[in-house]
């Protein structure tokens, strides 16, 4: 995150399992162990019982080629699983290096990202528990002020649906922000943009305005950021994070 602003993204919620869960969990092991034990009690009452042959009829092999991969357009994970920094925004003709680095080479890593978080080594547990995957960031300056920054974090998602749980955390910390507009994304089903109107104000320091854009793709979380001197207006964010759905 910028470090115009400390407090755009804060740490995730906690997700703990909840204790109902658990008490769940517990009977069900203690079924299983019960359920094996009576099983051991009768079967050690019965007669062995005779094996059938090994033998079985032959299984017939297929034959031909085997159907072709999936397209693009077909299958989500041909474009995901590339280089993801392909995927995003193009910086725009009149912009200009941005003021800061962000990232390493359109990377970044679980540090990295762990460290655009209020509480970094919080987050930095958090992600593992997520699955962070990686992350590719780009941003850029146009005039003096107006900066923007887009990243597009992936998740494993073998036990969760992570970027839905992202975008959903993202939601909730730019609601409790307060004194901000808000609208739904269209064709994202949840994805919402939001402009701030209080500024981020520091002594010694410009006042910072900001927005911000959350959606979420498959396993890709999509974070749209933009921060100028002067409040910003809606079209700004919302024109960004359309554009930058569509290239997912």
């Amino acid at each position: 995150m910028p470090e115009v602003s400390e407090t755009a993204v804060p740490e995730p919620p906690v997700r703990r399992r909840g204790r109902t869960a658990l008490l769940i969990a517990g009977a069900a092991a203690l079924g299983l162990v019960a359920g094996t034990c009576a099983g051991y009690l009768v079967q050690a009452d019965r007669e062995p019982t005779k094996l059938p042959p090994l033998s079985q009829p032959a299984l017939a092999q297929a034959k031909g080629k085997g159907p072709e991969p999936l397209s693009a357009a077909q299958d989500h994970k041909v474009v995901t699983d590339g280089d993801l920094r392909k995927l995003l925004l193009k910086r725009p003709g009149n912009a200009r290096k941005a003021l800061y680095t962000v990232g390493n080479d359109g990377w970044m890593s679980l540090a990295d990202y762990a460290d655009t978080f209020k509480k970094p080594q919080n987050a930095f547990g958090n992600l593992i528990g997520e699955e962070f995957r990686r992350a590719a960031v780009t941003n850029w300056r146009e005039g003096s002020t107006y900066n923007v920054e887009i990243r597009l974090v992936q998740y494993r998602q073998e036990e969760k649906l992570a970027a839905h749980d992202a975008a959903d955390d993202a939601y909730y910390w730019a609601e409790k922000q307060g004194g901000s507009d808000s609208w739904p994304i269209p064709g994202t089903g949840d994805g919402m943009a939001y402009v701030h109107h209080k500024p981020d104000r520091a002594a010694g320091y410009v006042d910072v305005y900001e927005a911000e854009a959350h959606a979420w793709r498959g396993d890709i979380a999509m974070e749209v950021w933009v921060f100028d001197t002067k409040p910003i207006p809606k079209k700004k964010i919302m024109d960004l994070a359309k554009r930058q759905l569509e290239r997912l």
